[in-house]
């Protein structure tokens, strides 16, 4: 087709470089398109010239002025421009991507005058429009950008005014989703059969939201805006699709996108609020009228039955009456007018479907985000999801766990802060959740966050409701599997990863979660060996105090829970920790045997650990029962925790109070010093005094030496109390003297010596010391003691009593002092050293 229809002057016109030449050409060709208005094919004749031999044309002027002519046709053609469209929009769209400016600006404003005239027609092309738009935001060119700033303002008026009512002719109804494109979750009150279709706009959204310039940021960004705006549109059931881009885009170096970014997101999250409350109260609202249907039917079932009855007393009338009701006719006009169908009063929330399951998917990642504004927005949206989604997120607590406590130790305080109430909200939630409570959602499968549990006098109400139905499915956790919203050993994995964070506030609270879990679920948080008991004695090591404390309490509540063997098992790795971890006993031995003590049953644990320490498989490292056994004694001779273990050990009349004091003592016998202490202890001086003899025949060495002299300064201190006023009755207690005689003739010349020398001579000074017996009766000791004797009495009622056969007790002393000597002797101690 060749420019004929036009003449040579107008050509002339249109391709001239003066702009008010190619105007006057311009206004040539609304008139001759105002004569042809009747000829359509005339028409469509000129509109093909302008686009083939000029907006095509190599020559720039020759581009300027079609594209001033198409809006001159446009002008010309009013109202009646829409079936021209298709020819006119594409080429001009084309120019947008031009390398010449003044193409991209000219282009600018013929689509402005196009659409000024088009007006709701032009959604038709809103895609492409509003693509050309998006990178005509981030030119170069200041006269460009202004262009497309104009265009961009008519185009928003266009959408606010028309884009949920305008029905094009020209457009097939009912948007179809285009090909490639993934089927959204649409709201039913959204308009499918407008000119504009928010399902096919999500998709180019999504991917012009990653953009990175600046300019295109604040350009999408108001566009969000707009579109949030406008009521029936329903902008935040789409959210899922662009709020990752969203986010990111509060990081650009821009204050004033990110103010943007921030308000836009607030109002967002204003919205998911509005819809969780209108969703909450259309669901009481539902269950009422449920739970008034159900009245009402009974009333009119009893009424029938009454009436059945009389039917039978009286022969003469009908016998039998329907038994199905049907609900009242104002009931189903009310229930017609709440499903969520058809318009009505407009009510902020209503209609909206929030997916709460990819929301929080998509939050996930940027708990841990580098940017201070991107985590603070993740943690406030998810703060605020534990209160009006309760059900979606408590299946997603194990990631969030993992990203949260991390976040407890930010340098940053608002992040702090908001990571703290989150973690709080969290743990109630968690903790107030019973499996009971959350089944019936499961068996919904719909992955609503809408409550569902039901009384039961509820049972009757239908599975699926205008309210319900609205959520889309959500199936991306793995706890569904097992009919149990909240996956126990996913967080417990999560949790014993922060074993390993940098920060004592993240490892502190991971071990408060594991105590929280395990108090609620026992069974379920040690369900399987997952390496969680291994991980909590490595945590033993750790080197803040508070997080060996929190580690201890935690153990000391699962052996609590737990059966013997478990327990056992407990301390044997305890043990193994120590023997391995040399420096852990002496820095942190005491502190961890006396919080367990704290905790559980002091008898319970020294006699596991005794049976362990006396048991052939932990004699292999004798060096280890020594300083374990010495470690143990000062901690029952010295804490607090153990002040009852000590009162049953100095009062063995009694059979349990013996059993305790052999038990210990077996194991005691590792270490001669802590054995000698223990007897002391139970005021068993007559043995002791014999063991002294025993101290003669064996090696003294600087260790035991070393223990004395701690003895002796623990003999000073008030647990002894009751010993030292023992020593102001000789005649009653003469074998306490030939004890502490004796460590004094143990003892080189030192401060435990002079300590000890003058205690002793302070009691002689007094005169009592002359008053003890030379040779004294074995009767002569303590009253208490006789019955425990080494030496077992005739008698049928002393064969009765439960004894402590002492010599046999001290031939276990001797034999387990001959493996140490022998030991020392061929140098084969184990020395292990971490």
């Amino acid at each position: 087709m060749d420019s004929s229809i036009f003449s040579a002057a107008l050509v002339r016109g249109l391709t001239d470089k003066i702009y008010d030449k190619r105007k006057a050409a311009a206004l040539e060709i609304e008139r001759l398109v105002k004569e042809n208005t009747k000829a359509p094919e005339r028409i469509t004749e000129i509109v093909d010239v302008l686009v083939q031999e000029f907006v095509y044309s190599n020559n720039p002027n020759a581009r300027y002025g079609g594209l001033i002519g198409l809006a001159a046709s446009a002008i010309a053609l009013g109202p009646g421009i829409a079936q021209y469209l298709d020819s006119i929009i594409p080429p001009i769209l084309s120019c947008f991507s031009n390398q010449d400016q003044k193409v991209r600006y000219y282009a600018c404003e013929s689509m402005y005058n196009i659409a000024k005239v088009a007006k709701g027609e032009v959604l038709r092309f809103f895609n492409s429009i509003f693509d050309a738009l998006c990178k005509l935001s981030a030119d170069s060119e200041v006269t460009v950008k202004s262009g497309a700033e104009l265009l961009d303002r008519l185009i928003k008026d266009i959408v606010s005014e028309l884009s949920t009512t305008y029905v094009s002719p020209h457009q097939v109804p009912l948007n179809p989703v285009e090909a490639g494109q993934e089927t959204l979750t649409i709201p039913a009150s959204l308009p499918r059969n407008t000119a504009f279709s928010l399902p096919r706009f999500i998709p180019l959204l999504s991917k012009r939201i990653y953009v990175l310039n600046s300019s295109a940021r604040q350009f999408l960004v108001s566009w969000i805006a707009v579109l949030d705006s406008i009521p029936d549109l329903e902008l935040v059931s789409f959210l899922p699709e662009f709020l990752d881009g969203l986010l990111n885009c509060l990081n650009d170096p821009s204050s004033d996108i990110r103010v943007s970014v921030g308000v836009l997101l607030s109002d967002f999250l204003v919205e998911i609020q509005q819809a969780a409350s209108v969703r909450d109260q259309q669901l009481c609202d539902q269950r009422a009228r449920h739970v008034l249907h159900q009245i009402k039917q009974k009333e009119q079932e009893n009424r029938a039955h009454k009436a059945d009855k009389a039917d039978k007393e009286d022969s003469d009338r009908p016998g039998s009456t329907s038994s199905l009701v049907s609900l009242p006719e104002g009931e189903e006009s009310a229930e017609k007018e709440n499903d969520g169908h058809g318009k009505g009063t407009y009510v902020p929330g209503q209609g909206v479907i929030v997916q709460y399951g990819k929301i929080i998917e998509i939050l996930l990642p940027h708990l841990s985000s580098e940017e201070e504004d991107i985590q603070r927005t993740a943690l406030q949206w998810i703060n605020e999801f534990i209160i009006i989604a309760k059900d979606i997120v408590i299946q997603y607590t194990p990631k969030i766990i993992r990203a949260v406590l991390p976040c407890l130790a930010h340098p940053v305080n608002v992040i702090r802060v908001y990571a703290l109430e989150t973690n709080q909200c969290l743990q109630k939630l968690v903790l107030e959740t019973t499996i009971a409570h959350l089944k019936p959602e499961m068996r919904r499968e719909d992955g609503s966050s809408t409550p569902h549990t039901l009384s039961e006098g509820e049972e009757g109400m239908p599975e699926e409701s205008p309210i319900t139905a609205s959520h889309p499915t959500d199936t991306s956790c793995s706890s569904k599997v097992s009919g149990d919203p909240f996956d126990y050993q996913a967080t417990v994995a999560n949790l014993r990863l922060q074993f390993l964070n940098e920060h004592e506030e993240t490892r502190v609270a991971s071990l408060e979660w594991l105590l929280m879990l395990h108090k609620k679920a026992p069974n379920k948080v040690l369900a399987s060996d997952d390496g969680t008991f291994p991980a909590l004695l490595k945590t033993l090591s750790d080197t803040s105090e508070e997080v060996v404390r929190r580690d201890l309490q935690l153990l000391a509540q699962i052996s609590f829970h737990s059966d013997h063997e478990y327990f056992k098992s407990f301390m044997n790795n305890l043990l193994l920790l120590f023997s391995t971890d040399r420096r852990l006993l002496e820095t942190r031995g005491s502190l961890i045997i006396r919080q367990l003590c704290m905790s559980l049953d002091p008898e319970r644990i020294y006699c596991t650990i005794a049976d362990i320490l006396e048991s052939d498989e932990a004699n292999k490292d004798l060096e280890f029962a020594s300083i374990m056994v010495q470690q143990l004694n000062i901690i029952l001779i010295t804490s607090s925790e153990l002040s009852d273990l000590r009162k049953r050990l100095r009062n063995l009349d009694n059979k349990d109070n013996q059993h305790l004091f052999i038990v210990l003592y077996k194991s005691w016998c590792h270490n001669a010093v802590a054995t000698f202490s223990l007897c002391l202890l139970s005021q068993v001086y007559e043995h002791a005094a014999t063991m002294l003899q025993v101290f003669a025949e064996m090696e003294i060495t600087v260790s035991m030496l070393v223990q004395i002299d701690k003895l002796v300064q623990l003999l000073e201190s008030p647990v002894f109390t009751y010993l030292r006023l023992q020593l102001l009755e000789p005649d009653k207690y003469p074998y306490l003297y030939k004890c502490l005689y004796g460590i004094l003739m143990l003892l080189p010349q030192s401060s435990a010596f002079s300590t000890l020398r003058n205690r002793l001579s302070s009691v002689s000074s007094l005169g009592f010391l002359h008053m003890m017996p030379k040779n004294p009766p074995v009767t002569t000791d303590t009253p208490k003691r006789q019955v425990i004797k080494a030496s077992i009495s005739s008698s049928s009622k002393q064969a009765e009593e439960p004894v402590i056969r002492f010599n046999d007790l001290l031939q276990h002393f001797k034999n387990v002092q001959s493996r140490h000597e022998r030991q020392r002797r061929q140098g084969i101690y184990i020395y292990i050293h971490i």
